[in-house]
């Protein structure tokens, strides 16, 4: 790192979330002098006070190491921008109403930064953005005479593990010239192992597409239970025929919930890039999006829900994890309160003041509707006397006798 020049190694703009706050934890943990640049003061608080804002694997110890030694630095407010040669920005391009992307969080971001850059940084985009950002950012920063190099060089971890995937996955790097290029090998060499470089266009699309394809796996294998469902077919023993012992099956997720705040955005990027011609990235949302509704309809075989309570296991986005944002939990919760006496809503992990005990929720529930598949619902005893919708395949079946 060149400590000729910048006093510190990497800024991580938007460094307190999900995605930035693991990055500066491996950074600051590998070696490098790095700087957490947030707007949300009570999360800069926090983390400055040795308090992870959310769960991931190993942040707690790695955390208060860090800050121990020095090596990472936590702050509101911009100042510290000029003194870091690498510029990691945590800001990507979310869908509109209309799933359309938007860039206006990543133009505001530039311009509050704009008197604060200076030649000779490198900015890398570490977010997902729609294809083409990285140019429109290289076009602006050489427009307003700065010699910075632009990069592209997207996540590709799973939320909880970041910091373990960080040193096992191979990471994709982009840039516009060699040099740079150079530049952000040497950094994630600090803690990568192996990587993947192509063009910042190349890149953009490598994401897009890796999110895209999983959603529309997803998509598939949850059509398929709808189908299987809707004709009073016990998909999960489809699903054991598919893959028992068949390697060409071996790679079939199971159905479930797919949301959270990458995968249909992704998709949706992509359909905004092909002038809305990606057929089966539309479809593939309104299948996952349409799963909440067919359950509620399964539900509704055994006897009317008017009357009923019901409750939802799990609010969050995916297994062992406190992330809500949306979980398309929240959305089978709008459409039950259209449907039942009362709903009620637990999860082990989640912040929700609307939560409820899981204790009150298998004591008052009529009908229970498996949302998030937390491990702590696989260790549940078998439930008896309710309607259970498991779509996940999550709880341990009464055996006959019960």
């Amino acid at each position: 790192m060149d400590s000729q020049i910048f006093s510190q190694d990497v800024c991580v703009i938007g460094g307190g979330g999900h995605v930035g706050l693991p990055f500066a934890l491996i950074c600051a943990d590998s070696g490098l002098r790095t700087v957490i640049y947030d707007v949300d003061r009570n999360r800069v608080e926090q983390i400055r006070a040795g308090v992870m804002p959310f769960c991931e694997e190993g942040a707690e110890e790695m955390l208060t190491r860090v800050l121990a030694s020095g090596r990472l630095v936590v702050e509101d407010q911009p100042c510290l921008i000029s003194s870091c040669r690498f510029l990691v920005m945590i800001i990507g391009t979310p869908v509109d109403e209309h799933l359309n992307p938007t860039f206006g969080a990543i133009d505001r971001a530039l311009r509050a930064a704009r008197e604060h850059l200076r030649d000779g940084q490198v900015l890398i985009l570490r977010s997902t953005v729609f294809p083409g950002t990285s140019q429109r950012i290289q076009r602006f920063l050489d427009a307003a005479g700065l010699r910075i190099q632009v990069a592209c060089c997207p996540e590709r971890v799973a939320q909880g593990h970041s910091l373990r995937e960080f040193r096992e996955l191979p990471q994709i790097l982009s840039s516009f010239d060699d040099e740079a290029l150079a530049a952000v090998r040497e950094l994630f060499g600090r803690f990568a192992r192996d990587f993947v470089e192509m063009t910042p266009a190349e890149a953009e699309l490598c994401k897009l597409m890796t999110n895209a394809w999983r959603y529309i796996q997803f998509a598939t294998v949850n059509q398929f239970y709808m189908l299987a469902t809707a004709h009073g077919v016990d998909f999960e023993r489809i699903l054991h025929g598919c893959r028992h012992e068949y390697p060409r099956m071996a790679g079939m997720p199971g159905p479930g919930f797919a949301a959270g705040p990458c995968l249909v955005k992704d998709t949706m990027q992509l359909a905004a890039f092909s002038h809305n011609h990606f057929m089966l990235g539309h479809s593939a949302m309104l299948v996952n999006e349409g799963l909440p509704s067919h359950l509620i309809e399964l539900a509704r075989r055994d006897g009317d829900l008017a009357a009923a309570t019901v409750g939802i296991l799990g609010m969050a986005f995916k297994a062992e994890s406190d992330d809500s944002r949306d979980s398309l939990a929240y959305k089978l919760r709008k459409l039950l309160v259209l449907e039942a006496r009362q709903v009620l809503c637990t999860d082990p992990f989640v912040r929700d003041p609307g939560l409820v005990p899981l204790e009150r929720v298998l004591a008052e529930s009529d009908v229970l509707f498996v949302a998030t598949p937390h491990a702590a619902y696989r260790r549940l005893p078998p439930i008896t006397g309710k309607r259970v919708i498991d779509v996940w395949s999550c709880l341990q079946k009464p055996s006959l006798s019960q």
